[in-house]
C-alpha cells in the first residue's frame, strides 16, 4: 500500500481523474482523504478554465464568421494613471488558438503570469502591435480621445490588415468593421491577449520611469493615485511624466510644484 505522502504526491501532478484515484474514495486514511479533496478542486478549476478558454473562442469565431478569418483584438491599459502614458495593443491571433489557453483579462493574472503569457502571444501571434500614447498627447486632447487615437494607431501599424475589429468598450475612427464590445477582455480571447500586451508594455515604461525618478515608486503604483504616489508628489513635486490635465497634478503645476 502506498503511503499518504506518496499518494498526495501522485495527485499533485495528475491532471485527470483516473481509475486509482477513483479508487481513492475507499481510502480511510484522513490524509489521503485531504489530497483526494484538494485533487478534485483543483481538477474542477482546470476544467472551468478550459470551458473558459473555449467560450472565449467561440466569441471571436463568431466575429470571424461574420467578418473573416483575420480579426484583431484591442485593449489599453493606464487611463486612470496621473503619471504616464497610455499604453494600447492590437492582436491578430491565428484561427487555431490552443497556445493561448489560460489567457484572460490581464486584471485576473499575477505580473508572472502576464509576462510568461506576453511572450507565448508574441511567438504564436499572426501579429501584434503596440502604441504609446504620451503624456503630451493626454493633456492636449483629454485621456478618453488619446486613448481612442492610440487603439486607432496599433490597429493601422498591425503588419496583416484585420478584417474586423473587436475593441473593449471603445470605438476609433478606422475604415474597417468593428465591434465595440463591453467588458470584451471578459469575453473575447483577442482582446484579452492585447489587454495583456497592453498591459506588460506599459508596467514596463513605469519601471524604466522608477529608475529615473526613483523618489516616487512608480513600479509599485504604475503611476495611479495611491497615497505613497500622492505622498511624493507632495513632497518632491511634479516631474514632466505626470499628467498635468488630471488633479490634484493640474492644482499642483497652477501652484508652481512642477519639478
Amino acid at each position: 500500500m502506498k503511503t499518504v505522502k506518496e499518494i498526495t504526491q501522485a495527485l499533485k501532478e495528475a491532471t485527470t481523474e483516473q481509475a486509482w484515484i477513483t479508487e481513492l474514495a475507499t481510502d480511510e486514511r484522513a490524509g489521503v482523504q485531504k489530497a483526494l479533496k484538494q485533487f478534485y478542486s483543483r481538477l474542477t478549476k482546470i476544467q472551468e478554465a478550459h470551458q473558459a478558454h473555449l467560450e472565449r473562442v467561440a466569441f471571436d469565431d463568431s466575429y470571424r464568421a461574420k467578418y473573416g478569418a483575420v480579426l484583431a483584438g484591442v485593449d489599453e491599459a493606464g487611463r486612470g494613471p496621473l503619471a504616464g502614458p497610455v499604453v494600447t495593443a492590437a492582436v491578430v491571433l491565428p484561427t487555431d488558438c490552443s497556445a493561448f489557453e489560460g489567457i484572460n483579462d490581464s486584471k485576473q493574472l499575477t505580473k508572472e503570469q502576464r509576462a510568461n503569457y506576453a511572450a507565448v502571444i508574441k511567438a504564436n501571434a499572426v501579429a501584434y502591435a503596440i502604441h504609446f500614447q504620451p503624456v503630451q498627447v493626454i493633456d492636449k486632447i483629454n485621456i478618453y480621445e488619446a486613448t481612442k487615437r492610440s487603439m486607432a494607431r496599433s490597429v493601422g501599424l498591425l503588419t496583416v490588415q484585420p478584417d474586423g475589429v473587436l475593441l473593449d468598450a471603445m470605438t476609433v475612427a478606422i475604415a474597417l468593421p468593428q465591434e465595440n464590445i463591453i467588458k470584451g477582455d471578459a469575453k473575447s480571447l483577442s482582446i484579452a491577449a492585447a489587454s495583456i500586451l497592453a498591459k506588460t508594455a506599459r508596467d514596463a515604461y513605469m519601471d524604466e520611469l522608477a529608475e529615473k525618478y526613483p523618489a516616487y515608486g512608480f513600479e509599485q503604483h504604475a503611476g495611479y493615485g495611491t497615497p505613497q504616489h500622492l505622498e511624493a508628489l507632495a513632497k518632491h513635486g511634479v516631474t514632466a511624466e505626470h499628467r498635468t490635465s488630471f488633479e490634484p497634478i493640474k492644482s499642483m503645476v497652477q501652484g508652481g510644484w512642477l519639478k
